[in-house]
């Protein structure tokens, strides 16, 4: 018994460490920056708390500083990577609502079925699941081609601008309907998902955050209309994030399926 529960643990533990590797975000220490600063942005790479590893430079396909004005593209001489984490030295620019954006190139990994069928509950993509079901191929393991597409929403100074609603044309990407700071807390947030510049409907989209003290803020899981906006409450104030992956299955190549990941972080005062 105790063999068995050993074995049952080290599997979940296993399990988790591969579901929270997939996961990136953008993370600044606040998302209210001074106009016209030399500013660090910290990137996640594990969950929205905790980095399990940094990004070589090489996995990095774009980084940009979208304005309601102008976009500024930064090479990767501006990365820098200390421990677990990585990080962005940008200039804030001028005052507005800003969008912060980060890119990868494809990476590949494999799983088994068990760990594939985990990962895919963890971020409700059921329709994966019911498929991979009817075709009798649930318990195979399943190789994954997958690329990050990060954002956060930035206020710089206290002028508002329409720059948060900026698309920086990543292969997908979250756009904030309304300006997320002007909204205060206990009401809501549209969104719309982006799929190779095309609204995506009916994808799941998972919401979460930690309040000012550090405690989680309650999980939310939505999905898009038929325009690919779904909508999400902002019940408290904090740092938050919605995210959500886009899979597609590839028969007859070198990889069984095709993701592409975003997320979107943003604050509420």
């Amino acid at each position: 018994m105790r063999k068995s529960l050993a074995t049952l643990a080290g599997l979940s533990l296993g399990i988790a460490t591969i579901l929270s590797a997939h996961e990136m975000f953008l993370k600044p220490r606040s998302h209210f920056l001074p106009p016209n600063a030399a500013v660090t942005v910290p990137l996640l790479n594990g969950t929205y708390s905790t980095s399990e590893n940094s990004i070589d430079r090489n996995r990095i396909a774009d980084i940009s500083l979208m304005t309601a004005h102008d976009r500024t593209r930064y090479d990767t001489a501006t990365v820098t990577a200390r421990g677990d984490s990585t990080f962005f030295r940008i200039e804030s620019g001028s005052p507005g609502t800003s969008v912060f954006g980060v890119s990868t190139r494809p990476n590949q990994l494999k799983l088994s079925g068990k760990e594939f069928t985990a990962y895919l509950k963890e971020e409700g993509l059921t329709e994966v699941i019911d498929a991979r079901r009817v075709a009798g191929i649930s318990a195979d393991s399943a190789s994954e081609r997958y690329a990050k597409h990060v954002k956060a929403i930035l206020q710089i100074g206290n002028d508002r601008s329409d720059g948060y609603a900026a698309v920086l044309g990543y292969p997908a990407e979250l756009i904030p309907l309304d300006n997320p700071y002007s909204v205060k807390p206990g009401g809501t947030l549209r969104v719309r998902a982006l799929v190779n510049g095309t609204a995506a409907a009916g994808l799941a989209l998972l919401a979460g955050g930690r309040t000012p003290g550090n405690a989680r803020l309650p999980s939310q899981s939505v999905r898009t209309g038929p325009d690919g906006v779904a909508t999400i409450r902002l019940p408290r104030p904090g740092h938050y994030y919605v995210k959500f992956i886009s899979m597609e299955r590839v028969v007859g190549g070198v990889t069984d399926y095709v993701s592409n990941w975003a997320t979107m972080t943003f604050q509420i005062r």
